[in-house]
């Protein structure tokens, strides 16, 4: 008998005004799946970070891929989410027999059975694994951009359009992680240097 391989996928950072929006791949241990899984958005910055722990332990696989402030500019934020996501079930170390997503879209291109479930990442015990590893993820590496560009305190916003951020946009313009097609980083000129970093 076939085993089934179910992936959860799910994103993060569809709307910050900075740094690449993530999305995981999820294969979930039927008979070791993490207690507590739940959407990312609902669970604490520590609870997400213990889970993460558990569920890299735990998961049968786990894939996690990235579409770069380029890339949402060229194919806008669901075009860069959605191949985000494809690239994150392709490189899952196990193929899955069937993918579910989270939101109202397939990624075209998985050649698997796949669908949609809106809320999904309360509601499907694998996407909301896959919500904990894309957050986790993204948030981590927004800390690390803000090590490099520490004008604009991406460690504390994770690149979201704050008050803090907005202000540090506005006196220092945008760097090369933010994503000029959004918001009042449009006026900015998309072709301009990065900004001066001082520490």
């Amino acid at each position: 008998m076939t085993k089934i391989l179910l992936a959860g996928v799910d994103e993060a950072g569809r709307g910050p005004l900075a740094g690449p929006v993530s999305a995981a791949a999820v294969i979930l241990d039927p008979d070791n799946v993490p207690e507590g899984l739940a959407d990312s958005k609902v669970i604490t910055a520590v609870r997400r970070e213990e889970l993460y722990v558990e569920i890299m332990r735990s998961a049968l696989a786990v894939s996690v891929a990235f579409s770069s402030p380029d890339m949402i500019e060229r194919l806008n934020i669901r075009g860069a989410t959605l191949d985000a996501m494809r690239r994150a079930v392709r490189g899952l170390s196990l193929r899955p027999t069937s993918v579910e997503i989270d939101g109202k879209d397939v990624p075209h291109g998985l050649n698997l059975p796949a669908r949609a479930i809106v809320d999904g990442d309360a509601l499907v015990p694998a996407i909301s694994a896959a919500s904990i590893i894309a957050k986790v993820t993204r948030d981590r590496l927004m800390v690390k951009l803000a090590a490099e560009f520490p004008l604009y305190g991406f460690e504390r916003h994770m690149g979201y359009g704050t008050a803090e951020h907005t202000r540090a946009i506005d006196t220092h313009g945008p760097c090369r992680h933010h994503r000029r097609t959004f918001g009042r980083l449009k006026a900015y000129n998309a072709g301009s240097a990065d900004v001066l970093v001082r520490s």
